[in-house]
């Protein structure tokens, strides 16, 4: 038995975490509903789930299957669909493309099992199916609804009952429903919207019946793991919950739920209408994939983190000292520290990494593996040090030529005791990424 310790959405507490089979490791996480380009929220996602995947293989040697899956079947693709005029299938495999390309950059391990909603509809149906003849759901003209009123625990997971899940919820209000909490199994499809042939007309199954199969299908009826956004507790966690306990008559589901902290921009909240959103492939453009990576650790992965370029240049400038220690060799046999298995604590392990720094700074050459190994756990170092230089170098706008003079031109500032255009000569190759330092009478420089 593993002494990790997870907070646990269900219970509302941490929780020593307790596998239905140590030989057999169940994790699935909400994956993206490709319509549009990820943005650095669904990157924490990505990115804590990757950790928590990386600390399980540590502690159960590689036994552990994780599902995180492909929604490209939902109203907002279609949407997307007839707002760009393009197929809905060129959209579903660009943006696919796009969030593999992502994961690459932000060093998260590739999934055991990566789903597509569409390959499953077929077990879409036969979940329908079986809950409208056990009595949990019904159809009406075309539509099949799950009767949340059948399901006595619904809410648990959100800690809310019914009537406060109806006042903080934007419901989608129709006649066809016995009750306003109802939720949709399959749907109506028209004209030209993806639709497959089902007991109640062409049609297509709605999102949170989509994850209950396909967690089903590669983890079982009961699983240990659960994850995704806070977003995502109510109403997609919940509705899982509420069909597949029912379908299948058990008392769990997933025994752990786990949910990741939002994130803001400059401390508003996200949104297009803001134009705040920032997608991670213009940030790790602009930033470089570990540099993303460790700002999304930086904050406790429960709660929020605030998006902000102090963040980040921080971020960079310690990934810029680490690489002066990097090594090439690596150690295949490190030991996953207790710091990580206290409920994900990445702000504590991160402490612990620039412990490790200073000593092995001192010549501690047993520090310096130790060092090397903590930053590839977190998945840091995922490119060498030459690689990491390159791409601080092509960030850079100006020539050397342009650095040599303004340094010259300091030089002489300094010299006739202008020590203002000094610092100001300074600050202004600071902002172009360049870094100066006074040593032994010369100035050196470097990238920021």
């Amino acid at each position: 038995m593993s002494n990790l310790q997870i907070t646990n959405s269900l219970s509302r507490k941490k929780e020593v975490f307790k596998p239905l089979n140590p030989k057999k490791i169940s994790l699935y996480a909400c994956g993206p509903t490709v319509y549009d380009n990820p943005h650095v929220g669904n990157a924490r996602s990505l990115v804590v789930f990757d950790v928590l995947f990386r600390v399980l293989r540590s502690l159960y040697d590689n036994n552990v299957t994780y599902v995180r899956n492909i929604t490209d079947v939902d109203d907002k693709i279609i949407e997307a669909s007839k707002k760009q005029k393009k197929k809905i299938n060129e959209i579903t495999e660009e943006i696919t493309k796009i969030f593999h390309e992502n994961c690459k950059s932000l060093n998260c391990l590739e999934p055991s099992v990566e789903p597509k909603a569409t390959n499953h509809i077929k077990e879409m149906v036969e979940m329908t199916s079986s809950l409208i003849s056990k009595g949990f759901a019904y159809e009406n003209k075309g539509n099949v609804y799950f009767n949340i009123k059948s399901f006595k625990d619904y809410g648990k997971l959100s800690n809310k009952n019914l009537d406060e899940l109806k006042a903080g919820y934007r419901i989608e209000t129709s006649d066809l429903k016995k009750n306003l909490m109802d939720f949709v199994l399959w749907k109506p499809s028209v004209d030209e919207d993806p639709g497959w042939e089902s007991p109640w007309g062409r049609g297509r199954p709605g999102w949170h019946l989509e994850c209950s199969v396909m967690s089903e299908k590669y983890l079982g009826k009961k699983f240990d793991i659960h994850g995704g956004g806070l977003d995502l507790i109510f109403p997609h966690h919940e509705n899982e919950i509420a069909q597949s306990r029912c379908n299948n008559n058990t008392s769990s589901f997933a025994n752990y739920w786990i949910h990741n902290g939002f994130v803001t921009i400059n401390k508003e909240k996200m949104s297009k209408s803001l134009g705040n959103i920032i997608t991670i492939s213009d940030a790790v453009k602009k930033y470089s994939g570990q540099v993303v990576r460790l700002a999304l650790l930086s904050a406790h992965y429960s709660q929020p983190l605030d998006w902000n370029d102090d963040l980040l240049n921080n971020q960079k400038s310690i990934l810029n000292k680490w690489y002066n220690l990097y090594s090439d060799k690596q150690d295949h046999n490190s030991k996953i520290d207790d710091i990580l298995l206290d409920d994900l604590n990445t702000p504590g392990f991160i402490a612990k990494i620039h412990e490790l720094y200073n000593a092995a700074l001192k010549g501690d050459e047993k520090k310096k593996i130790e060092f090397n190994q903590a930053c590839r756990f977190l998945g840091l170092f995922s490119e060498t040090k030459k690689d990491w230089e390159g791409f601080k170098k092509s960030k850079i706008k100006v020539s050397e030529s342009y650095i040599l003079k303004k340094i010259e031109e300091r030089t002489v500032a300094k010299n006739k005791g202008n020590f203002s255009l000094a610092d100001k000569i300074r600050d202004e190759l600071l902002s172009e990424g360049i870094l100066i330092e006074d040593q032994k009478g010369k100035t050196i420089w470097k990238f920021k």
